[in-house]
Protein backbone atom coordinates (compact mmCIF):
# COMPACT_ATOMS: atom_id res chain seq x y z
CA UNK A 1 0.00 0.00 0.00
CA UNK A 2 1.15 3.26 -0.97
CA UNK A 3 1.93 5.20 2.34
CA UNK A 4 -0.35 8.66 2.20
CA UNK A 5 -3.48 6.02 0.49
CA UNK A 6 -5.74 4.73 3.73
CA UNK A 7 -8.21 2.59 2.15
CA UNK A 8 -10.31 2.83 5.36
CA UNK A 9 -10.85 6.60 4.81
CA UNK A 10 -10.88 6.81 0.97
CA UNK A 11 -13.44 8.93 -0.31
CA UNK A 12 -13.16 7.27 -3.69
CA UNK A 13 -16.54 8.71 -5.09
CA UNK A 14 -19.16 11.20 -4.45
CA UNK A 15 -22.59 11.17 -6.04
CA UNK A 16 -21.33 13.77 -8.36
CA UNK A 17 -18.95 11.58 -9.82
CA UNK A 18 -21.66 9.10 -10.66
CA UNK A 19 -23.46 9.27 -13.97
CA UNK A 20 -26.72 7.81 -14.75
CA UNK A 21 -28.41 6.86 -17.85
CA UNK A 22 -25.42 6.88 -19.71
CA UNK A 23 -25.44 7.28 -23.05
CA UNK A 24 -22.07 7.35 -25.42
CA UNK A 25 -21.41 6.53 -29.12
CA UNK A 26 -18.07 4.86 -28.05
CA UNK A 27 -15.92 3.49 -25.19
CA UNK A 28 -13.88 7.02 -25.96
CA UNK A 29 -17.32 9.35 -25.44
CA UNK A 30 -17.92 7.50 -22.28
CA UNK A 31 -14.62 7.88 -20.51
CA UNK A 32 -14.84 11.50 -21.84
CA UNK A 33 -18.13 11.80 -19.76
CA UNK A 34 -16.93 10.37 -16.75
CA UNK A 35 -13.52 12.18 -16.62
CA UNK A 36 -15.67 15.88 -16.55
CA UNK A 37 -17.43 14.78 -13.92
CA UNK A 38 -14.07 14.18 -12.08
CA UNK A 39 -12.73 17.52 -13.57
CA UNK A 40 -16.12 19.09 -12.00
CA UNK A 41 -15.43 17.44 -9.12
CA UNK A 42 -11.52 18.97 -8.74
CA UNK A 43 -10.36 15.76 -8.79
CA UNK A 44 -8.89 16.29 -12.47
CA UNK A 45 -6.98 19.76 -12.85
CA UNK A 46 -6.58 18.98 -16.66
CA UNK A 47 -9.03 17.27 -18.60
CA UNK A 48 -7.79 17.10 -22.08
CA UNK A 49 -4.43 15.59 -20.71
CA UNK A 50 -6.26 13.33 -18.73
CA UNK A 51 -7.96 11.78 -21.21
CA UNK A 52 -5.11 11.80 -23.15
CA UNK A 53 -3.58 9.14 -20.91
CA UNK A 54 -6.82 7.49 -20.67
CA UNK A 55 -7.06 6.62 -24.07
CA UNK A 56 -3.73 6.22 -24.97
CA UNK A 57 -3.93 3.24 -22.11
CA UNK A 58 -7.36 1.93 -24.00
CA UNK A 59 -5.24 1.55 -27.00
CA UNK A 60 -2.88 -0.45 -25.48
CA UNK A 61 -5.13 -3.68 -23.82
CA UNK A 62 -8.86 -3.86 -23.46
CA UNK A 63 -10.12 -3.00 -20.55
CA UNK A 64 -13.85 -5.29 -20.12
CA UNK A 65 -14.27 -7.08 -17.62
CA UNK A 66 -16.73 -10.22 -17.71
CA UNK A 67 -20.17 -9.51 -16.71
CA UNK A 68 -20.85 -6.31 -18.71
CA UNK A 69 -18.02 -3.92 -16.79
CA UNK A 70 -15.48 -1.41 -18.58
CA UNK A 71 -13.11 -0.24 -16.19
CA UNK A 72 -10.62 2.43 -18.06
CA UNK A 73 -7.90 3.52 -15.91
CA UNK A 74 -4.73 5.89 -15.87
CA UNK A 75 -2.51 7.18 -13.25
CA UNK A 76 -1.41 10.60 -14.03
CA UNK A 77 -0.27 14.02 -13.17
CA UNK A 78 -3.39 15.58 -13.72
CA UNK A 79 -5.31 13.35 -11.10
CA UNK A 80 -5.07 15.24 -7.12
CA UNK A 81 -6.49 11.66 -5.39
CA UNK A 82 -7.97 8.71 -6.10
CA UNK A 83 -10.86 9.06 -7.67
CA UNK A 84 -13.63 6.98 -9.61
CA UNK A 85 -16.39 7.95 -11.71
CA UNK A 86 -19.11 5.70 -12.23
CA UNK A 87 -21.56 5.58 -15.52
CA UNK A 88 -24.31 3.18 -15.57
CA UNK A 89 -25.44 3.71 -19.17
CA UNK A 90 -29.38 3.68 -20.46
CA UNK A 91 -31.25 0.47 -20.12
CA UNK A 92 -30.63 -1.30 -23.51
CA UNK A 93 -27.54 0.78 -23.69
CA UNK A 94 -23.95 -0.93 -23.82
CA UNK A 95 -20.31 -0.55 -25.26
CA UNK A 96 -17.44 -2.44 -26.30
CA UNK A 97 -14.39 -2.06 -23.81
CA UNK A 98 -13.32 -5.43 -24.90
CA UNK A 99 -14.81 -7.88 -22.39
CA UNK A 100 -14.95 -11.45 -23.91
CA UNK A 101 -18.42 -11.98 -23.04
CA UNK A 102 -19.77 -8.59 -24.42
CA UNK A 103 -20.12 -4.85 -23.92
CA UNK A 104 -20.80 -3.20 -20.78
CA UNK A 105 -23.34 -1.55 -19.30
CA UNK A 106 -21.38 -0.43 -15.85
CA UNK A 107 -18.66 1.52 -16.33
CA UNK A 108 -15.93 2.54 -13.84
CA UNK A 109 -13.25 4.92 -14.28
CA UNK A 110 -10.07 5.04 -12.10
CA UNK A 111 -8.46 7.86 -11.70
CA UNK A 112 -4.73 7.64 -9.33
CA UNK A 113 -1.89 10.15 -9.16
CA UNK A 114 0.70 9.98 -11.04
CA UNK A 115 3.38 9.13 -8.37
CA UNK A 116 1.09 5.91 -6.91
CA UNK A 117 1.89 3.09 -8.72
CA UNK A 118 0.61 0.55 -5.47
CA UNK A 119 -2.28 2.86 -4.31
CA UNK A 120 -3.63 2.56 -8.51
CA UNK A 121 -2.86 -1.26 -8.65
CA UNK A 122 -4.65 -1.71 -5.25
CA UNK A 123 -7.94 -0.09 -5.83
CA UNK A 124 -7.80 -1.48 -9.43
CA UNK A 125 -7.23 -5.28 -7.88
CA UNK A 126 -9.84 -4.54 -5.24
CA UNK A 127 -12.32 -3.22 -7.12
CA UNK A 128 -12.50 -5.97 -9.87
CA UNK A 129 -12.55 -8.55 -7.29
CA UNK A 130 -15.62 -6.92 -6.07
CA UNK A 131 -16.89 -6.33 -9.67
CA UNK A 132 -16.33 -10.39 -10.05
CA UNK A 133 -19.30 -10.61 -7.72
CA UNK A 134 -22.64 -10.79 -9.62
CA UNK A 135 -24.68 -9.54 -6.88
CA UNK A 136 -22.14 -6.39 -6.46
CA UNK A 137 -22.37 -5.68 -9.93
CA UNK A 138 -26.32 -5.95 -9.24
CA UNK A 139 -26.19 -3.60 -6.44
CA UNK A 140 -24.63 -1.09 -8.29
CA UNK A 141 -26.56 -1.33 -11.67
CA UNK A 142 -29.90 -1.56 -9.96
CA UNK A 143 -29.33 1.50 -7.39
CA UNK A 144 -30.74 4.59 -9.57
CA UNK A 145 -29.58 6.70 -6.58
CA UNK A 146 -25.90 8.15 -7.37
CA UNK A 147 -25.61 8.23 -3.03
CA UNK A 148 -25.83 4.87 -3.26
CA UNK A 149 -23.45 4.11 -5.50
CA UNK A 150 -20.96 6.34 -4.48
CA UNK A 151 -21.81 4.43 -1.32
CA UNK A 152 -21.14 0.99 -2.87
CA UNK A 153 -17.72 2.02 -4.16
CA UNK A 154 -16.44 3.40 -1.17
CA UNK A 155 -17.40 0.71 1.11
CA UNK A 156 -16.01 -1.92 -1.74
CA UNK A 157 -12.39 -1.28 -0.46
CA UNK A 158 -13.18 -1.13 3.72
CA UNK A 159 -15.34 -4.57 3.32
CA UNK A 160 -13.82 -6.76 0.61
CA UNK A 161 -11.73 -9.34 2.64
CA UNK A 162 -8.02 -9.69 1.06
Amino acid sequence: MADEFDRYDAELTTPAMVVLEMVAADKTEAATQLATAMFNAGRVSDLGGFLKQVNSREHQLATGLPGGIGLPHARSEFVSQTSIAVGVTKFGHALDFGAVDGPANLVLLIATPAQSFSEHLEVLATLARSLSKESYRESLRRAHDPEVIAELINSSLVFFDH
